[in-house]
């Protein structure tokens, strides 16, 4: 089940993760290329983990700047911005048990 709804609520926590956690990033040449980079580098296939560093599911598709996130049962789409790349990963400030309970509010009618 694909809860688009879900992807406004969290468009709106998330954001601010991605931004502080690029702008923490040191321009120096010397920064590995790997650790942390943009989420223009989301990838179909690429795990997902949560703010705890479990990973919790992975990217089923990349479009435009939507990525729609496949954790188990649940399918959800939200702004590629609310992802840090991280060593291979796509990081989400968030916990599972949050990301959940955002999917489950989004779908309550009214």
């Amino acid at each position: 089940m694909t809860l688009c709804v879900a992807a406004a609520a969290l468009a709106t926590a998330l954001p601010a993760f991605a931004q502080s956690a690029q702008s923490a990033q040191s321009p120096s040449a010397s920064a590995p290329t790997s650790a942390t980079s943009p989420a223009s580098t989301l990838a179909t296939g690429m795990p997902v983990k949560d703010k705890t560093g479990v990973v919790i599911g992975q990217i089923a598709d990349v479009k435009g700047d939507t990525a729609t996130v496949k954790m188990g049962e649940q399918s959800f789409a939200i702004g590629a911005q609310s992802f840090v790349v991280q060593n291979g990963a796509a990081v989400i400030n968030a916990t599972q048990a949050e990301l959940k309970q955002m999917i489950a509010n989004a779908a309550k009618p009214g």
